[in-house]
């Protein structure tokens, strides 16, 4: 851990205070978040994000700045295909838009703990056997392909009926089917149930465990400096929600976005696999964190203004 822990105690603080500001103080009534609040929200997290940024170049220097900057582009752009899974979801279990951002406030909750575990991990991991690179790499390379060829996503709801993990809840909790209960967990009869509400948060949970798995990998290979890397992916995550209600009415226009995000995951899979062989081979040849954010910016730019044309 290279940043001192009071550096780790105060960003813990900071997303403390900031979670609890926006559960109890903005966001205290259960309300449908219309367009203009949510861009506004948006516009909000990612100028703390960019503060940040600013604090980190003046207190840790030019690189971390770059790393960050990096790091934070790359999880923000990643997470808005998870925003499709969002929409399924909450399409599925017919949950009203006025409740969607106490479930998604919950959902950063565990969010930020399965970072820690898997960001933690994962560097210890690179620590002890650096050639793990090679496997993250070839994972993100396979992972861009894979998306590349996938049908596209509609908001079509999830077959509930074939998933292992509602199943697995069923079988251990009885479970209520009004969508209309506004809690986790209601008891009837002195029998505990668990409600539509709770099914919900597990999927959106699940489906941040899958789109971990792939954002976290690319991230690392920007830096492996745990606070960095934890900042960074913290930050993109706070600005999720209000990023959900800002383009989930919209997302269907971002038709080639898809593309550039496995453009991207595959290029930078490419160049963990070639900067950690150029380490071993002791090369002057190195894709540098500053070229891969111009590819990165490129690629959206393109398939952004490509689906705005179309």
């Amino acid at each position: 851990m290279n940043e001192p822990v009071v550096f780790w105690i105060g960003f813990i603080a900071f997303v403390i205070v900031m979670l609890l500001l926006d559960l109890f103080v903005f966001h205290k009534k259960d309300e449908v978040v219309k367009i203009k609040s949510a861009l506004l929200w948006s516009a909000f997290w990612i100028g703390l994000a960019l503060l940040f940024n600013v604090g980190v170049y003046f207190v840790l220097g030019h690189q971390k700045a770059l790393d960050f900057f990096t790091g934070y582009l790359i999880e923000k752009s990643l997470s808005v295909d998870n925003l499709f899974v969002f929409i399924m979801i909450f399409a599925t279990f017919n949950i009203d838009a006025k409740y969607q951002h106490r479930i998604l406030f919950w959902g950063i909750i565990g969010a930020i703990v399965v970072r820690a575990v898997f960001i933690f991990a994962g560097i210890a991991l690179i620590e002890k056997f650096a050639w793990i690179m090679y496997v993250f790499g070839i994972f993100l390379i396979y992972t861009g392909v894979k998306m590349f060829f996938e049908k596209e996503k509609d908001n079509a709801p999830i077959d509930l009926e074939s998933n292992k993990m509602i199943k697995f809840i069923k079988y251990i909790f009885p479970v209520t089917v009004d969508n209309r209960e506004t809690h986790f967990f209601k008891r009837i009869n002195g029998k505990l149930y668990v409600t539509q509400f709770f099914l919900t948060l597990l999927m959106i949970e699940g489906s941040d465990v899958i789109f971990a798995v792939d954002s976290i990998p690319a991230v690392m290979s920007v830096s492996t400096d745990p606070f960095i890397v934890y900042t960074s992916n913290i930050f993109a995550i706070l600005g999720l929600r209000s990023l959900y209600f800002a383009l989930s009415g919209i997302m269907g226009y971002f038709r080639y976005l898809k593309y550039g995000l496995t453009f991207i995951l595959s290029f930078i899979g490419l160049k963990m696999c070639i900067n950690e062989l150029a380490n071993e081979m002791d090369w002057h040849f190195h894709i540098s964190n500053f070229a891969s954010l111009g590819v990165i910016v490129g690629m959206l730019t393109v398939s952004i203004m490509a689906s705005i044309r179309k």
